[in-house]
């Protein structure tokens, strides 16, 4: 018989999901939650979600929503009335992750989060699968498919970054207000994600945080004169009962990998004991890779090929020491105990992620436009 499926949200990647799941005999969409008539559906159609929680035949709840509120509370009752949950949601996973995690345990039942991070690369399991046998000591990435448009458009064309942007709000890649994306903090929820996975923790949310909001031409032909390039990037690290994660720009080397992601892919990396350097790159993001993943996690759960359970027993400690690097600040005004760098930008020496920021909200009180990329 087919496994029953509840979606929650019928947008471009719950349609795209239930797409998928159509002509398959081993996935049913038994009920949809709209709050308007889906007549189209051949489906149960309902707006109460009481009526979802409380049917036994529903096994496993599909949350596709996006933001913290209702997604948080619907999630909760449905690990709480025994019903797998698989999600794409990042900002509330990010937010709930340990809580969600504590109460799937208690109640027997599993949550699958691989869509959230990296779109339909197999991120999660990768890393998950990694665990089995090493530690991930680190990992970094490019996690935002609108972000590395905006940058390889830019370099590509020669192009300034509002014309870019503009182009990418116009393509469906950028949203009308990009905030999430260029400021950093879509990178920040999955970086979060990523870093409780992979180090076994409940992540610290109050990490640095900086976008790609000022970059402009002059710093990418900056950069590109000493052989680099801009990406924006999540960063991870643990030792010794110790971890640190940051998201910023980073200034990487124009033959290295990162550099050459073309348009929206990703390209995310962890780094492990005995297998080394892994790196996973495809789609980031969109309905068809997004609701790939979330059949993906379906499939996994139905058969029983994986069943991820996060405890974050580990109880390691935040020290943001351990992610330290030389930084260039483009600013009007040179920071305290900085360097010249180029015309206009400033170089500081081995300083943590945060005390970068620092600086550069320092900067941005005089210069709005103030930008800051770490060299890798």
């Amino acid at each position: 018989f087919p496994v029953n499926i509840a979606l929650l949200g019928f947008g471009t990647v719950g349609s795209h999901f239930y797409k998928l799941c159509e002509g398959r005999t081993d996935l049913h969409v038994a009920a949809v939650l709209s709050r308007r008539p889906r007549p189209e559906l051949t489906c149960t159609v309902t707006a109460d979600y009481d009526e979802i929680v409380r049917d036994p035949s529903i096994d496993i709840v599909v949350e596709v929503m996006g933001g913290i509120e209702p997604a948080h509370a619907f999630i909760m009752r449905a690990l709480e009335a025994g019903k797998h949950v698989v999600t794409s949601n990042k900002a509330v996973v990010a937010a709930h992750f340990a809580e969600f995690a504590a109460c799937a345990l208690e109640h027997g039942v599993s949550l699958f989060i691989e869509a959230s991070v990296g779109g339909g690369i197999p991120w999660i399991a990768g890393i998950e699968k990694a665990r089995r046998v090493d530690e991930v000591t680190s990992f970094s990435g490019i996690m935002n498919g609108t972000t590395n448009y905006i940058v390889y458009a830019m370099l590509k064309d020669g192009a300034d970054f509002g014309e870019v942007l503009a182009e990418a709000q116009s393509l469906g890649y950028a949203e009308r207000d990009p905030s999430a994306d260029i400021d950093g903090i879509d990178v920040k929820n999955k970086t979060v994600i990523t870093a409780s996975v992979a180090f076994d923790v409940a992540c610290e949310k109050d990490i640095p945080v900086s976008g790609i909001r000022n970059l402009t031409k002059a710093d990418l032909d900056l950069f590109g004169e000493r052989g680099l390039t801009v990406k924006l990037l999540g960063r991870g690290v643990q030792q010794d009962g110790r971890y640190a994660v940051a998201v910023e720009p980073v200034a990487v080397p124009l033959e290295s990998l990162e550099a050459n992601v073309p348009g929206n892919f990703n390209l995310v990396t962890l780094d492990a004991t005995t297998v080394g350097e892994l790196k996973f790159y495809g789609q980031g993001a969109g309905s068809l890779p997004t609701g790939n993943a979330i059949v993906q996690d379906v499939l996994d759960c139905v058969r029983g090929t994986r069943a991820p359970e996060y405890d974050f027993s580990r109880g390691l400690a935040y020290d943001p020491e351990l992610l330290r690097a030389s930084y260039v600040i483009r600013a009007d005004q040179a920071p305290a105990g900085s360097e010249p760098y180029a015309e206009g930008a400033w170089l500081v020496r081995d300083v943590t992620a945060a005390s970068a920021r620092a600086l550069l909200d320092e900067a941005l009180k005089t210069d709005p436009a103030a930008f800051l990329a770490a060299l890798a």
